[in-house]
């Protein structure tokens, strides 16, 4: 039986990157921003990228120079160099996903992104799911795995059969997907690979939330999480559509 989407996903709201405020030196997928998120009562969605070692590190960007005193590809560091590499407005270093996972302790959910390590949303996956699966193994509390690649979430379903797994989804604009060619927009947007990944749940960005293959999926029950929400209209608005937000800059 395919694993759903555990209810503690749909029941409270999901912390961005944690519940992060870098003024407050909590930055995006600190263990700082972790610790407040889980004081609050949230879940956390959280975003993997890869060492040059092959470990699962807690991280959003390719490049190390938005959030760190660094620079370069992060796949170009070991998780150890980039255990001793500062996050901006921290005195925090770049987290292991076994480290946050021992942090998190099940206490509370999960949601997380494996970053498209393809970098066209091609099948060139593989290293990246295979290390998301070892640190999960011995892990106990409740999580769901997405990526914006459908090979990527179909790869997670093959490796960690046990959790559930989702495909991160938008309208895929030109505008914000420059890297991307029109015949592969085109082809995302229309979400074809959801019952043969199989995934469980998408999660949506909140502004496209009307279009017409979300509603499609929605009358067949399928939850529907959004992002990112970033104030209470826009939150009110969503759930009008929505199960779930993927929330930042306000306390929801």
């Amino acid at each position: 039986m395919m694993p759903t989407l555990p209810q503690s996903l749909l029941d409270r709201p999901i912390a961005h990157r944690a519940y992060h405020d870098a003024h407050a030196g909590r930055p995006e997928n600190s263990r700082a921003a972790i610790v407040a998120a889980i004081e609050a009562g949230y879940g956390i969605e959280m975003d993997l990228q890869l060492s040059s070692d092959g470990q699962a590190m807690v991280f959003h960007d390719y490049d190390l120079k938005r959030l760190t005193v660094a620079k370069g590809a992060i796949r170009q560091r070991t998780a150890a160099e980039l255990g001793t590499i500062t996050l901006r407005y921290s005195d925090e270093t770049v987290p292991s996903l076994v480290e946050v996972l021992d942090l998190v302790a099940g206490r509370v959910p999960l949601l997380i992104e494996l970053k498209d390590q393809d970098g066209a949303m091609g099948p060139n996956v593989g290293p990246l799911e295979e290390a998301t699966a070892a640190a999960l193994k011995p892990y106990q509390g409740e999580v769901a795995l997405m990526s914006f690649n459908p090979h990527s979430a179909r790869r997670m379903a093959e490796l960690a059969p046990d959790r559930p797994r989702g495909i991160t989804t938008c309208s895929y604009s030109a505008k914000d997907w420059l890297m991307l060619n029109k015949a592969t927009r085109d082809r995302l947007r229309a979400i074809p690979d959801f019952d043969s990944v199989p995934a469980d749940f998408i999660s949506h960005k909140h502004k496209a939330l009307n279009a017409p293959r979300v509603q499609e999926l929605r009358a067949r029950g399928v939850p529907i999480l959004c992002w990112t929400i970033r104030s209470p209209t826009e939150e009110a608005a969503a759930r009008l559509i929505a199960d779930n937000v993927t929330f930042e800059g306000y306390v929801a």
